[in-house]
């Protein structure tokens, strides 16, 4: 089956008077692709920054040499998703019916074209997403043959790695397709990979610590609802709305964070978005990035277990924290490499508790040391961001709902980061980005530099 007739059969059910997202990408695409080639020969070589030497050495920190249209970070605003904060997202984006959370396919939308998409056009996405969900056969029995032992994002890697099997770019590429058609092979392969995740991540956490069984797939609810009912909480609709939220604002977080600059990275190569979420996600499994959830939570319980009934006792908390820091650790949930205040994303999580989950001992324990830790590490000096980041406060709302087992935590970011680092593969393609490959000096060559730099 052609590209062009796959893509009729598989929205013709879902159509709408109002163009399908691929429709719509299509429309956009030739003025951004004239933007771009507009804007590369005017100020193509303009200077627009310069290179520290401890930024070389300091993992690269500042330096602007990415492009990312879906989100922008601002040290003191915070995350904008095409341009909107997150209580604009919580505004704007449609909903389920009954929600006051954001569906995160619309989110997907408004990454992917700059719009908000109408209520109409997200039920149609919603219900194309459902349609692509299912799993083929030998990637359901891999799953089944992996060791409980192994750790859920090692499976949730292996599984995207097997899924290469159904990719069209792969294909289309070894066929000989035109340059020009890229990234319509990509988009598919995108919305197949994005619709076909909560599938994988589900049967990895049915099977790694439940009874082995995956609820199938509804086609009248939206994507977070059927997510949750996979997982085996779909019943409990907080949970599915703690969903909607989690996946929203877990998704994107512009593109030089490890999880999106490794996607964008082997999508650059030409590897498929099968073959680039997966590296993406080996990233995000690193105890430095996505994994941090998991030990955030880790800490807090062992924190609650030596306060006992104090956790409201600021003077133990404060004890508690330079115990941690003295150790040679740091306070996990503190601190990030751009942001200089409060993340937004913390805060957006505070106020579901405080609507959901008030008087819930973690969340106070949690709220206490929002309290204290800034002063804290203000004290101790070390860190330019003393301010709570996502992860302080994502783990606690999950152990409120019975998802306890921490060590699945990351695979629900996973999930989550799809819905912002996809979109920019299809962008990359649409604009025809070049492959990735900055240059790299050894620590000798970089002395000869500096020196030849003074010296002059």
């Amino acid at each position: 089956m052609s590209l062009r007739n796959f893509a009729r059969s598989a929205t013709r059910a879902y159509s709408t008077a109002e163009p399908t997202l691929k429709e719509r990408f299509a429309q956009l695409l030739p003025g951004w692709q004239a933007e771009a080639k507009d804007l590369k020969t005017k100020y193509g070589k303009t200077v627009i920054g310069e290179v520290l030497l401890e930024q070389a050495y300091g993992g690269m920190r500042g330096i602007k040499g990415l492009v990312w249209e879906g989100s922008v970070l601002d040290p003191v605003e915070g995350i904008r998703f095409r341009g909107m904060t997150i209580p604009d997202i919580q505004k704007a984006l449609p909903k389920a019916e009954g929600s006051e959370e954001p569906l995160p396919e619309a989110l997907f939308w408004l990454l992917l074209t700059g719009e908000v998409p109408s209520v109409a056009q997200t039920k149609a996405f919603s219900a194309e997403l459902a349609s692509r969900a299912t799993l083929p056969k030998h990637v359901e029995d891999l799953l089944d043959t992996c060791p409980t032992t192994l750790h859920p994002m090692a499976q949730f890697s292996i599984a995207i790695n097997a899924l290469e099997s159904e990719s069209k770019f792969a294909k289309a590429y070894a066929a000989g397709v035109n340059k020009k058609e890229y990234w319509q092979y990509t988009y598919e392969d995108s919305i197949d990979l994005l619709a076909k995740l909560p599938n994988v991540a589900a049967k990895i956490y049915r099977n790694v610590f439940k009874d082995g069984k995956v609820a199938p797939v509804d086609a009248s609810l939206d994507y977070s609802h059927n997510f949750a009912n996979m997982l085996g909480f779909g019943e409990n609709k907080e949970f599915v709305e703690l969903m909607r939220l989690y996946l929203s604002i877990h998704s994107d977080h512009e593109g030089g964070n490890v999880s999106a600059h490794t996607t964008h990275l082997v999508g650059s190569a030409l590897s498929s978005p099968y073959l680039s979420l997966a590296a993406g996600m080996n990233g995000l499994a690193g105890p430095l990035h996505g994994r941090a959830n998991q030990e955030v939570l880790e800490w807090l319980v062992a924190m609650k277990k030596e306060l006992g009934d104090d956790i409201f006792n600021k003077e133990k908390i404060e004890a508690y924290l330079w115990k941690t820091l003295n150790s040679g650790r740091v306070v996990p949930g503190y601190g990030h490499a751009v942001l200089r205040k409060t993340d937004p994303r913390y805060t957006a999580q505070r106020e579901f508790a405080l609507k959901h989950m008030p008087d819930y001992d973690m969340f106070k324990l949690v709220s206490n040391i929002y309290e204290v830790a800034p002063k804290v590490l203000t004290e101790q000096g070390k860190t330019k961001n003393p301010w709570p980041n996502v992860d302080s406060h994502s783990g606690i709302l999950l152990q409120y709902y019975g998802l306890t087992q921490e060590s699945y935590y990351t695979v629900l970011f996973g999930v989550a980061r799809a819905f912002g680092v996809l979109p920019q593969l299809i962008i990359d393609r649409g604009l025809g980005m070049a492959i990735e490959r900055p240059k790299s000096f050894s620590t000798q060559k970089y002395k000869e530099l500096v020196e030849k730099i003074t010296k002059a």
